[in-house]
Protein backbone atom coordinates (compact mmCIF):
# COMPACT_ATOMS: atom_id res chain seq x y z
CA UNK A 1 0.00 0.00 0.00
CA UNK A 2 1.12 3.44 -1.24
CA UNK A 3 2.44 6.22 1.22
CA UNK A 4 0.97 9.48 1.02
CA UNK A 5 2.86 12.07 2.53
CA UNK A 6 1.14 15.74 3.49
CA UNK A 7 3.16 18.53 3.81
CA UNK A 8 0.53 21.02 3.52
CA UNK A 9 -1.12 23.06 5.83
CA UNK A 10 -4.70 22.21 8.37
CA UNK A 11 -5.87 25.45 8.06
CA UNK A 12 -9.10 27.03 10.76
CA UNK A 13 -9.90 26.31 14.42
CA UNK A 14 -12.83 24.23 16.44
CA UNK A 15 -15.08 21.95 14.39
CA UNK A 16 -14.41 24.09 10.97
CA UNK A 17 -11.49 22.62 9.93
CA UNK A 18 -10.13 22.88 5.94
CA UNK A 19 -7.34 20.69 4.78
CA UNK A 20 -5.63 21.53 1.87
CA UNK A 21 -3.81 18.05 0.47
CA UNK A 22 -1.05 17.99 -2.17
CA UNK A 23 -1.01 14.96 -4.40
CA UNK A 24 1.49 13.58 -5.84
CA UNK A 25 0.16 14.58 -9.46
CA UNK A 26 0.12 18.01 -8.63
CA UNK A 27 -3.55 18.41 -7.71
CA UNK A 28 -5.14 20.90 -4.92
CA UNK A 29 -8.23 19.73 -2.93
CA UNK A 30 -10.14 21.25 -0.76
CA UNK A 31 -12.03 18.99 2.15
CA UNK A 32 -14.28 20.51 4.47
CA UNK A 33 -13.73 18.09 7.93
CA UNK A 34 -11.32 15.45 8.49
CA UNK A 35 -13.25 12.26 8.30
CA UNK A 36 -13.28 13.51 4.61
CA UNK A 37 -9.82 13.72 4.02
CA UNK A 38 -9.09 10.12 5.86
CA UNK A 39 -12.12 8.41 4.13
CA UNK A 40 -12.96 9.72 0.60
CA UNK A 41 -8.75 10.18 -0.13
CA UNK A 42 -6.50 7.71 1.87
CA UNK A 43 -9.13 5.03 2.23
CA UNK A 44 -6.91 3.80 5.31
CA UNK A 45 -3.71 4.05 3.61
CA UNK A 46 -0.64 5.34 5.87
CA UNK A 47 0.10 8.74 5.70
CA UNK A 48 2.89 11.45 7.27
CA UNK A 49 0.68 14.49 8.30
CA UNK A 50 2.64 17.27 9.26
CA UNK A 51 0.38 20.36 11.10
CA UNK A 52 2.28 24.01 11.37
CA UNK A 53 0.24 26.76 12.58
CA UNK A 54 2.59 29.72 12.43
CA UNK A 55 1.07 32.71 10.78
CA UNK A 56 3.95 33.00 8.24
CA UNK A 57 3.58 28.74 6.82
CA UNK A 58 -0.37 30.13 6.69
CA UNK A 59 0.49 32.63 4.81
CA UNK A 60 2.19 30.48 2.48
CA UNK A 61 -0.46 28.24 2.03
CA UNK A 62 -2.38 30.82 1.03
CA UNK A 63 -0.18 32.73 -1.39
CA UNK A 64 -0.10 28.58 -3.16
CA UNK A 65 -3.55 27.91 -3.06
CA UNK A 66 -6.05 30.33 -6.12
CA UNK A 67 -8.95 29.02 -4.01
CA UNK A 68 -8.11 30.78 -0.89
CA UNK A 69 -7.74 34.37 -3.19
CA UNK A 70 -11.77 35.45 -2.31
CA UNK A 71 -11.66 33.69 0.98
CA UNK A 72 -12.94 36.42 3.59
CA UNK A 73 -12.55 35.85 7.26
CA UNK A 74 -15.71 36.25 9.97
CA UNK A 75 -16.10 36.16 13.18
CA UNK A 76 -17.86 32.99 13.80
CA UNK A 77 -16.30 29.91 12.17
CA UNK A 78 -19.41 28.14 10.89
CA UNK A 79 -20.12 31.38 8.64
CA UNK A 80 -16.30 30.81 7.00
CA UNK A 81 -17.99 28.91 4.18
CA UNK A 82 -16.01 29.87 0.71
CA UNK A 83 -18.39 29.51 -2.64
CA UNK A 84 -17.61 27.06 -4.08
CA UNK A 85 -17.11 24.72 -0.83
CA UNK A 86 -20.56 22.96 -0.49
CA UNK A 87 -22.30 23.26 3.00
CA UNK A 88 -23.30 20.18 4.31
CA UNK A 89 -25.69 21.90 6.97
CA UNK A 90 -27.99 23.60 4.45
CA UNK A 91 -28.13 20.67 1.76
CA UNK A 92 -31.17 18.65 1.95
CA UNK A 93 -29.92 14.86 1.36
CA UNK A 94 -33.07 12.91 1.02
CA UNK A 95 -34.19 15.74 -1.47
CA UNK A 96 -30.37 15.32 -3.75
CA UNK A 97 -31.18 11.11 -3.65
CA UNK A 98 -34.42 11.59 -4.92
CA UNK A 99 -33.56 14.32 -7.64
CA UNK A 100 -30.44 11.64 -8.64
CA UNK A 101 -32.77 8.93 -8.58
CA UNK A 102 -36.44 9.67 -9.04
CA UNK A 103 -36.43 13.03 -10.40
CA UNK A 104 -35.55 12.60 -14.03
CA UNK A 105 -38.49 10.35 -14.82
CA UNK A 106 -40.62 12.43 -13.50
CA UNK A 107 -39.48 15.85 -15.33
CA UNK A 108 -39.55 13.37 -18.76
CA UNK A 109 -43.20 12.19 -17.49
CA UNK A 110 -44.21 16.23 -17.31
CA UNK A 111 -42.30 17.38 -20.10
CA UNK A 112 -44.35 14.37 -21.75
CA UNK A 113 -47.68 15.53 -20.71
CA UNK A 114 -49.84 18.18 -22.33
CA UNK A 115 -50.45 20.67 -19.55
CA UNK A 116 -52.44 23.64 -19.40
CA UNK A 117 -51.16 27.25 -18.30
CA UNK A 118 -53.43 27.03 -15.11
CA UNK A 119 -52.19 23.46 -13.90
CA UNK A 120 -48.28 24.41 -14.58
CA UNK A 121 -49.27 27.33 -12.16
CA UNK A 122 -50.65 25.34 -9.94
CA UNK A 123 -47.96 22.97 -10.26
CA UNK A 124 -45.18 25.55 -9.70
CA UNK A 125 -47.44 26.69 -6.94
CA UNK A 126 -47.40 23.42 -5.21
CA UNK A 127 -43.65 22.70 -5.74
CA UNK A 128 -42.81 26.06 -3.60
CA UNK A 129 -45.20 25.21 -1.51
CA UNK A 130 -43.86 21.27 -0.43
CA UNK A 131 -40.13 23.04 -0.71
CA UNK A 132 -39.84 20.95 -3.99
CA UNK A 133 -38.66 23.88 -6.04
CA UNK A 134 -34.60 22.59 -5.45
CA UNK A 135 -32.60 23.37 -8.58
CA UNK A 136 -29.51 22.93 -6.98
CA UNK A 137 -28.34 19.08 -5.06
CA UNK A 138 -25.50 21.10 -3.44
CA UNK A 139 -25.63 24.05 -1.32
CA UNK A 140 -23.39 26.62 -0.48
CA UNK A 141 -25.23 28.84 2.09
CA UNK A 142 -28.15 28.97 4.44
CA UNK A 143 -31.25 30.60 2.78
CA UNK A 144 -33.63 30.93 5.24
CA UNK A 145 -36.93 28.95 4.11
CA UNK A 146 -39.97 30.56 3.60
CA UNK A 147 -43.00 30.03 5.97
CA UNK A 148 -45.92 27.28 4.93
CA UNK A 149 -49.37 28.43 4.95
CA UNK A 150 -51.41 26.16 7.02
CA UNK A 151 -53.69 26.73 4.51
CA UNK A 152 -52.35 27.55 1.35
CA UNK A 153 -54.61 29.48 -1.48
CA UNK A 154 -56.04 28.41 -4.70
CA UNK A 155 -53.06 30.56 -6.71
CA UNK A 156 -54.07 28.50 -9.87
CA UNK A 157 -57.90 30.01 -9.74
CA UNK A 158 -56.89 33.30 -8.96
CA UNK A 159 -54.19 33.53 -11.52
CA UNK A 160 -57.11 33.13 -14.32
CA UNK A 161 -60.39 35.04 -12.24
CA UNK A 162 -60.28 38.97 -12.71
CA UNK A 163 -61.14 39.94 -9.15
CA UNK A 164 -64.46 41.09 -9.63
CA UNK A 165 -66.71 44.19 -8.55
CA UNK A 166 -69.26 43.52 -5.75
CA UNK A 167 -72.59 44.13 -7.05
CA UNK A 168 -74.34 45.64 -3.74
CA UNK A 169 -77.79 44.18 -2.89
CA UNK A 170 -80.51 45.83 -4.42
CA UNK A 171 -83.40 47.77 -1.66
CA UNK A 172 -86.71 45.91 -2.08
CA UNK A 173 -89.49 48.04 -0.77
CA UNK A 174 -91.81 45.93 1.61
CA UNK A 175 -94.84 47.80 1.06
CA UNK A 176 -96.56 49.18 -1.71
CA UNK A 177 -95.75 52.85 -3.00
CA UNK A 178 -99.25 53.46 -4.02
CA UNK A 179 -102.81 51.88 -3.36
CA UNK A 180 -105.96 52.87 -5.06
CA UNK A 181 -109.21 52.11 -4.61
CA UNK A 182 -110.83 49.25 -7.33
CA UNK A 183 -114.91 48.67 -5.93
CA UNK A 184 -116.32 45.96 -7.66
CA UNK A 185 -113.42 44.03 -9.19
CA UNK A 186 -114.52 40.50 -10.19
CA UNK A 187 -113.07 37.93 -7.61
CA UNK A 188 -112.98 35.02 -10.38
CA UNK A 189 -109.67 33.42 -10.52
CA UNK A 190 -110.30 32.44 -14.44
CA UNK A 191 -110.74 35.85 -15.90
CA UNK A 192 -107.69 38.91 -16.59
CA UNK A 193 -108.73 41.98 -15.77
CA UNK A 194 -105.68 43.86 -15.75
CA UNK A 195 -103.39 45.15 -18.11
CA UNK A 196 -100.28 47.86 -18.61
CA UNK A 197 -100.23 49.25 -22.28
CA UNK A 198 -97.00 49.96 -23.95
CA UNK A 199 -97.53 53.90 -23.65
CA UNK A 200 -97.75 54.12 -19.95
CA UNK A 201 -101.45 53.22 -19.53
CA UNK A 202 -102.55 51.37 -17.50
CA UNK A 203 -106.62 49.75 -18.14
CA UNK A 204 -108.81 48.24 -15.17
CA UNK A 205 -111.93 46.42 -15.48
CA UNK A 206 -114.11 47.38 -12.51
CA UNK A 207 -118.16 44.95 -12.57
CA UNK A 208 -118.94 46.04 -16.64
CA UNK A 209 -117.04 49.43 -16.94
CA UNK A 210 -113.19 49.63 -18.38
CA UNK A 211 -111.11 52.63 -16.40
CA UNK A 212 -107.78 53.87 -17.70
CA UNK A 213 -104.98 55.27 -15.29
CA UNK A 214 -102.44 57.53 -16.94
CA UNK A 215 -99.38 56.56 -14.89
CA UNK A 216 -97.33 59.58 -16.45
CA UNK A 217 -99.69 61.99 -15.11
CA UNK A 218 -101.99 60.07 -12.37
CA UNK A 219 -105.01 60.93 -14.53
CA UNK A 220 -107.96 58.43 -14.49
CA UNK A 221 -110.80 58.38 -17.13
CA UNK A 222 -113.83 55.95 -18.06
CA UNK A 223 -113.35 53.80 -21.45
CA UNK A 224 -116.90 52.09 -21.37
CA UNK A 225 -119.58 51.13 -19.89
CA UNK A 226 -121.09 47.94 -21.15
CA UNK A 227 -124.69 46.96 -20.89
CA UNK A 228 -125.68 44.37 -18.42
CA UNK A 229 -127.21 41.70 -21.04
CA UNK A 230 -123.32 41.53 -22.31
CA UNK A 231 -121.35 42.18 -19.15
CA UNK A 232 -119.52 41.98 -17.03
CA UNK A 233 -115.74 42.79 -18.69
CA UNK A 234 -114.11 39.18 -18.24
CA UNK A 235 -110.85 40.10 -20.28
CA UNK A 236 -108.78 42.98 -21.27
CA UNK A 237 -106.18 43.26 -23.24
CA UNK A 238 -103.70 46.04 -24.81
CA UNK A 239 -102.76 45.97 -28.42
CA UNK A 240 -98.88 46.22 -28.95
CA UNK A 241 -99.05 49.80 -30.00
CA UNK A 242 -100.51 51.01 -26.81
CA UNK A 243 -103.40 52.93 -28.14
CA UNK A 244 -105.79 49.81 -29.04
CA UNK A 245 -106.98 47.88 -26.35
CA UNK A 246 -109.42 44.61 -26.74
CA UNK A 247 -112.22 44.13 -23.69
CA UNK A 248 -113.69 40.33 -23.80
CA UNK A 249 -117.33 40.10 -22.65
CA UNK A 250 -119.50 37.78 -20.87
CA UNK A 251 -121.50 37.00 -23.75
CA UNK A 252 -118.61 35.96 -25.68
CA UNK A 253 -118.25 38.76 -27.90
CA UNK A 254 -114.92 40.74 -28.03
CA UNK A 255 -114.90 44.63 -28.79
CA UNK A 256 -112.27 46.70 -30.40
CA UNK A 257 -111.42 50.25 -28.89
CA UNK A 258 -109.21 53.13 -29.47
CA UNK A 259 -108.56 54.87 -26.19
CA UNK A 260 -107.02 58.08 -27.66
CA UNK A 261 -111.07 58.74 -29.08
CA UNK A 262 -112.66 56.75 -26.83
CA UNK A 263 -113.98 55.27 -29.62
CA UNK A 264 -115.52 51.36 -30.75
CA UNK A 265 -113.72 50.28 -33.90
CA UNK A 266 -115.25 46.64 -34.20
CA UNK A 267 -116.64 43.68 -32.48
CA UNK A 268 -115.58 40.29 -33.37
CA UNK A 269 -118.36 37.96 -33.61
CA UNK A 270 -118.82 34.04 -33.53
CA UNK A 271 -115.62 32.77 -32.41
CA UNK A 272 -116.98 31.19 -28.61
CA UNK A 273 -119.93 30.10 -27.59
CA UNK A 274 -119.39 31.72 -24.16
CA UNK A 275 -117.42 33.93 -22.10
CA UNK A 276 -113.59 34.90 -23.30
CA UNK A 277 -111.66 34.92 -20.28
CA UNK A 278 -108.45 35.45 -21.82
CA UNK A 279 -106.65 37.33 -24.24
CA UNK A 280 -103.58 37.93 -26.44
CA UNK A 281 -102.24 39.97 -28.98
CA UNK A 282 -99.61 38.84 -31.47
CA UNK A 283 -99.21 41.78 -34.17
CA UNK A 284 -102.43 41.95 -35.73
CA UNK A 285 -103.68 38.90 -34.25
CA UNK A 286 -105.82 38.86 -31.66
CA UNK A 287 -106.06 35.91 -29.89
CA UNK A 288 -109.15 34.65 -27.69
CA UNK A 289 -109.69 31.97 -25.37
CA UNK A 290 -113.08 30.86 -23.70
CA UNK A 291 -114.86 29.10 -21.44
CA UNK A 292 -115.83 26.73 -24.34
CA UNK A 293 -112.81 25.44 -24.56
CA UNK A 294 -111.60 26.93 -27.50
CA UNK A 295 -108.73 28.65 -28.58
CA UNK A 296 -109.43 31.11 -31.40
CA UNK A 297 -106.71 33.60 -33.93
CA UNK A 298 -108.42 36.61 -34.97
CA UNK A 299 -106.94 38.95 -37.64
CA UNK A 300 -109.10 42.43 -36.87
CA UNK A 301 -107.67 43.58 -40.50
CA UNK A 302 -109.71 41.48 -42.13
CA UNK A 303 -113.69 41.32 -42.05
CA UNK A 304 -113.89 37.34 -41.39
CA UNK A 305 -111.68 37.39 -38.53
CA UNK A 306 -111.83 33.63 -37.51
CA UNK A 307 -108.54 32.89 -39.22
CA UNK A 308 -107.48 29.47 -36.97
CA UNK A 309 -108.78 27.47 -34.39
CA UNK A 310 -106.80 25.88 -31.66
CA UNK A 311 -108.93 23.03 -29.88
CA UNK A 312 -107.50 20.94 -27.51
CA UNK A 313 -108.90 21.70 -23.73
CA UNK A 314 -112.18 20.29 -22.38
CA UNK A 315 -112.61 22.93 -20.15
CA UNK A 316 -112.51 26.68 -19.80
CA UNK A 317 -109.25 28.40 -21.42
CA UNK A 318 -107.73 30.72 -18.54
CA UNK A 319 -104.42 31.70 -19.73
CA UNK A 320 -102.70 32.54 -23.11
CA UNK A 321 -99.34 33.98 -23.43
CA UNK A 322 -97.36 34.59 -27.20
CA UNK A 323 -93.82 33.98 -26.59
CA UNK A 324 -91.66 36.73 -27.93
CA UNK A 325 -90.93 35.21 -31.05
CA UNK A 326 -94.31 35.60 -31.62
CA UNK A 327 -94.03 31.56 -32.87
CA UNK A 328 -95.42 29.70 -29.75
CA UNK A 329 -98.28 30.54 -28.14
CA UNK A 330 -98.98 28.79 -24.49
CA UNK A 331 -102.39 27.96 -23.01
CA UNK A 332 -103.45 27.01 -19.54
CA UNK A 333 -106.99 25.74 -18.33
CA UNK A 334 -109.25 24.54 -15.84
CA UNK A 335 -108.58 20.70 -17.02
CA UNK A 336 -104.82 21.44 -15.46
CA UNK A 337 -103.18 21.07 -19.08
CA UNK A 338 -101.00 23.29 -20.62
CA UNK A 339 -100.46 23.45 -24.49
CA UNK A 340 -97.84 24.66 -26.07
CA UNK A 341 -98.87 26.01 -30.34
CA UNK A 342 -96.47 26.40 -32.76
CA UNK A 343 -97.87 29.43 -35.38
CA UNK A 344 -95.69 27.43 -38.00
CA UNK A 345 -97.59 24.44 -38.66
CA UNK A 346 -100.85 26.11 -38.25
CA UNK A 347 -103.64 26.06 -41.30
CA UNK A 348 -106.23 28.28 -42.05
CA UNK A 349 -109.60 27.42 -41.12
CA UNK A 350 -108.60 23.96 -39.64
CA UNK A 351 -108.18 22.49 -36.23
CA UNK A 352 -104.68 22.96 -35.40
CA UNK A 353 -102.82 20.08 -33.69
CA UNK A 354 -100.68 21.61 -30.54
CA UNK A 355 -97.17 20.92 -30.40
CA UNK A 356 -96.95 19.71 -26.64
CA UNK A 357 -99.45 18.22 -24.21
CA UNK A 358 -98.01 19.27 -20.72
CA UNK A 359 -99.99 17.62 -17.59
CA UNK A 360 -97.74 18.27 -14.75
CA UNK A 361 -99.75 20.34 -13.22
CA UNK A 362 -102.95 19.23 -10.85
CA UNK A 363 -104.93 22.18 -10.57
CA UNK A 364 -106.09 24.77 -13.19
CA UNK A 365 -103.09 26.70 -14.82
CA UNK A 366 -103.27 30.11 -15.27
CA UNK A 367 -100.39 31.68 -14.29
CA UNK A 368 -97.95 31.52 -17.51
CA UNK A 369 -94.99 33.55 -18.52
CA UNK A 370 -92.51 33.47 -21.43
CA UNK A 371 -88.81 34.03 -20.21
CA UNK A 372 -87.30 37.54 -22.07
CA UNK A 373 -83.68 36.17 -21.97
CA UNK A 374 -83.68 32.74 -22.82
CA UNK A 375 -85.67 31.17 -25.96
CA UNK A 376 -88.19 28.34 -25.64
CA UNK A 377 -88.17 28.92 -21.56
CA UNK A 378 -92.43 29.08 -19.99
CA UNK A 379 -93.07 29.64 -16.60
CA UNK A 380 -96.24 27.83 -15.34
CA UNK A 381 -97.98 28.61 -12.13
CA UNK A 382 -100.82 25.70 -10.86
CA UNK A 383 -103.96 26.48 -8.52
CA UNK A 384 -105.09 25.44 -4.90
CA UNK A 385 -104.61 22.31 -5.56
CA UNK A 386 -101.07 22.34 -7.14
CA UNK A 387 -99.45 25.48 -5.74
CA UNK A 388 -96.50 24.72 -7.94
CA UNK A 389 -94.63 26.92 -10.47
CA UNK A 390 -93.04 24.79 -13.05
CA UNK A 391 -90.28 25.62 -16.17
CA UNK A 392 -90.45 24.09 -19.58
CA UNK A 393 -88.26 23.61 -22.10
CA UNK A 394 -90.75 24.08 -24.82
CA UNK A 395 -88.41 22.93 -27.41
CA UNK A 396 -88.57 19.27 -25.98
CA UNK A 397 -91.37 19.53 -24.02
CA UNK A 398 -89.53 18.63 -20.88
CA UNK A 399 -90.10 20.04 -17.08
CA UNK A 400 -86.68 21.21 -15.93
CA UNK A 401 -88.01 22.40 -12.68
CA UNK A 402 -90.66 22.44 -10.10
CA UNK A 403 -91.17 24.36 -7.11
CA UNK A 404 -93.63 23.69 -4.45
CA UNK A 405 -94.78 27.81 -3.44
CA UNK A 406 -96.88 26.38 -0.78
CA UNK A 407 -100.40 28.72 -2.07
CA UNK A 408 -102.09 29.17 -5.01
CA UNK A 409 -100.18 30.70 -7.84
CA UNK A 410 -102.43 33.41 -9.44
CA UNK A 411 -100.26 35.03 -11.70
CA UNK A 412 -96.00 35.16 -12.89
CA UNK A 413 -94.09 37.67 -14.55
CA UNK A 414 -90.25 38.21 -15.45
CA UNK A 415 -88.06 40.81 -14.51
CA UNK A 416 -87.14 42.86 -18.02
CA UNK A 417 -83.65 43.58 -16.24
CA UNK A 418 -82.56 41.03 -14.09
CA UNK A 419 -82.91 36.73 -13.93
CA UNK A 420 -85.54 37.43 -11.64
CA UNK A 421 -89.86 36.10 -11.44
CA UNK A 422 -92.57 37.40 -9.63
CA UNK A 423 -95.15 35.21 -8.25
CA UNK A 424 -98.84 36.39 -6.85
CA UNK A 425 -100.31 33.67 -4.93
CA UNK A 426 -103.87 33.40 -2.77
CA UNK A 427 -104.37 31.59 0.99
CA UNK A 428 -103.00 32.26 3.10
CA UNK A 429 -101.12 35.27 3.03
CA UNK A 430 -102.01 36.72 -0.33
CA UNK A 431 -98.09 37.64 -0.96
CA UNK A 432 -95.48 38.56 -3.92
CA UNK A 433 -92.83 36.01 -4.05
CA UNK A 434 -89.51 37.63 -5.70
CA UNK A 435 -87.85 34.43 -6.79
CA UNK A 436 -83.93 34.13 -8.02
CA UNK A 437 -83.71 31.91 -10.81
CA UNK A 438 -82.16 29.80 -11.63
CA UNK A 439 -81.57 28.76 -7.94
CA UNK A 440 -85.40 29.85 -6.95
CA UNK A 441 -84.31 31.75 -3.84
CA UNK A 442 -86.92 33.41 -2.28
CA UNK A 443 -85.57 37.12 -2.46
CA UNK A 444 -88.71 39.14 -0.56
CA UNK A 445 -92.07 38.46 -0.45
CA UNK A 446 -94.17 41.77 -0.08
CA UNK A 447 -97.98 41.69 1.72
CA UNK A 448 -100.28 44.50 2.11
CA UNK A 449 -103.30 42.38 0.29
CA UNK A 450 -106.23 41.01 2.21
CA UNK A 451 -107.36 38.86 -0.28
CA UNK A 452 -105.89 36.38 -3.54
CA UNK A 453 -103.97 38.40 -5.82
CA UNK A 454 -105.50 37.20 -8.63
CA UNK A 455 -104.33 40.22 -11.48
CA UNK A 456 -100.91 41.27 -12.06
CA UNK A 457 -99.25 43.85 -14.72
CA UNK A 458 -95.91 44.72 -15.67
CA UNK A 459 -95.24 48.71 -16.51
CA UNK A 460 -93.49 49.05 -19.86
CA UNK A 461 -90.18 50.13 -18.32
CA UNK A 462 -90.14 46.64 -16.25
CA UNK A 463 -89.69 48.68 -12.95
CA UNK A 464 -93.36 48.79 -11.26
CA UNK A 465 -95.47 46.11 -10.69
CA UNK A 466 -99.48 46.91 -10.43
CA UNK A 467 -101.22 43.92 -8.48
CA UNK A 468 -105.49 43.68 -8.54
CA UNK A 469 -106.88 41.38 -5.78
CA UNK A 470 -110.33 40.74 -4.54
CA UNK A 471 -110.30 42.85 -1.40
CA UNK A 472 -111.27 45.95 -4.04
CA UNK A 473 -107.23 47.27 -3.81
CA UNK A 474 -105.01 48.30 -6.58
CA UNK A 475 -101.56 48.31 -5.71
CA UNK A 476 -98.31 49.51 -7.29
CA UNK A 477 -95.06 47.64 -6.22
CA UNK A 478 -90.84 48.64 -7.13
CA UNK A 479 -90.42 45.67 -6.88
CA UNK A 480 -87.68 45.00 -10.01
CA UNK A 481 -85.72 48.09 -9.09
CA UNK A 482 -84.64 51.19 -11.47
CA UNK A 483 -83.22 49.59 -14.34
CA UNK A 484 -79.35 50.44 -15.46
CA UNK A 485 -78.12 53.10 -16.69
CA UNK A 486 -79.23 52.49 -20.32
CA UNK A 487 -76.24 51.38 -22.66
CA UNK A 488 -74.56 52.97 -25.45
CA UNK A 489 -77.08 53.56 -28.17
CA UNK A 490 -76.48 50.90 -30.87
CA UNK A 491 -74.88 53.10 -34.15
CA UNK A 492 -77.77 54.25 -36.60
CA UNK A 493 -77.92 52.09 -39.59
CA UNK A 494 -76.32 54.18 -42.40
CA UNK A 495 -78.93 55.69 -44.59
CA UNK A 496 -79.56 53.82 -47.49
CA UNK A 497 -79.90 55.73 -51.12
CA UNK A 498 -83.36 56.08 -52.59
CA UNK A 499 -85.10 54.63 -49.39
CA UNK A 500 -87.86 57.36 -49.48
CA UNK A 501 -88.73 55.84 -53.20
CA UNK A 502 -91.11 52.91 -52.95
CA UNK A 503 -89.99 51.09 -56.75
CA UNK A 504 -87.35 52.38 -59.09
CA UNK A 505 -88.04 51.61 -62.88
Amino acid sequence: MAEHNIQDEIIGEGDAVAAIVQRSRGEWLVYEEMDTLFDRHFNGAPFNLTVRMNTSTHLKAQARCPLQEHFLPRKSSKENLDRFIPNRSAMDFDYAHYALTEGRNGKDQAAAAVSSPSREAYRKQLAETMNLNHTRILAFRNKPQAPVELLPTDHSASLHQQPRSVKPRRYIPQTSERTLDAPDIVDDFYLNLLDWGSANVLAIALGHTVYLWDASSGSTSELVTIDEEKGPVTSINWAPDGRHVAVGLNNSEVQLWDSASNRQLRTLKGGHQSRVGTMAWNNHILTTGGMDGQIVNNDVRIRSHVVETYRGHTQEVCGLKWSGSGQQLASGGNDNVVHIWDRSVASSNSTTQYLHRLEEHTSAVKALAWCPFQANLLATGGGGGDRTIKFWNTHTGACLNSVDTGSQVCSLLWSKNERELLSSHGFTQNQLTLWKYPSMVKMAELTGHTSRVLYMAQSPDGCTVATAAGDETLRFWNVFGVPETAKKAAPKAAHEPFSHVNRIR
